[in-house]
């Protein structure tokens, strides 16, 4: 599942790449009525393919785009991942694999052996590490990257923990849920590199870091102080 803002210029040869890793993929396009057309350019390149779905929504917000792909999907496991090429669909399978060897839910991570953060911007490679390095000491557990959506879950485990927040701490809100609610939380390691083409959403500039990085430290800090929350 593939939430999308203004990804025109990389969905296409997404979807494709996806397809040439896993072929019997179901493919669910949430955009969220991208300026730039991106859900006219997937809805064009999906015509006549009944496995690849276009929704487009008049409102946004990343949680609510993923909640909305797993509520359309109709396999026990669903998957999401950027659309922007920063997450490889060559990691697809392991990640799939994961789950059919018995995990409830598999993460892509950069801070396992296999993984690494390989953008050029320091500044918010620099961010993540920190971030999810003062997760890992304040929530312990099995998690190492808690912060990248590169996702794959059992719908036994999703229908048990919704996803909550706004932007990215949806993640880490998540991750940490299902750990403690019992579910078997595994990572594999991959290479996450900067976009192929567009726009970063990724926070750039210290005072934007600052704004969106305070959502996930209060997540951050509300798990660790409310165990149950």
């Amino acid at each position: 599942m593939l939430p999308t803002l203004n990804e025109r210029d990389n969905i296409v040869s997404l979807m494709r790449a996806i397809k040439q890793e896993l072929d019997s993929a179901e493919i669910i396009v949430v955009d969220d009525d991208s300026p730039d057309g991106t859900w006219n350019v997937a809805g064009a390149a999906a015509a006549g393919d009944p496995s690849i779905r276009v929704v487009r929504r008049r409102s946004r917000g990343l949680r609510s785009a993923i909640q909305r792909g797993i509520d359309e999907a109709a396999g026990e496991i669903v998957l999401w991942m950027d659309a922007d090429f920063s997450m490889p669909p060559s990691a697809i399978p392991r990640l799939l694999s994961a789950v059919e060897c018995g995990a409830d839910v598999a993460k892509g991570s950069r801070y396992v052996p296999g993984g690494r953060d390989e953008r050029v911007e320091w500044l918010p490679r620099m961010a993540s590490a920190l971030v999810n390095f003062g997760a890992r000491c304040l929530l312990g557990g099995p998690v190492r990257d808690f912060t990248a959506g590169f996702v794959a879950a059992r719908r036994s485990a999703l229908e048990r923990i919704d996803l909550r927040g706004d932007y990215g701490e949806y993640c880490i809100d998540f991750l940490v849920r299902a750990s403690r609610a019992g579910f078997s939380v595994d990572e594999v390691g991959y290479v996450y590199t900067r976009r192929q083409a567009g726009e970063s959403k990724t926070a750039a500039t210290v005072p934007r870091l600052i704004w969106r990085g305070r959502k996930y430290v209060a997540t951050i800090l509300r798990l660790a102080v409310h165990r149950h929350a």
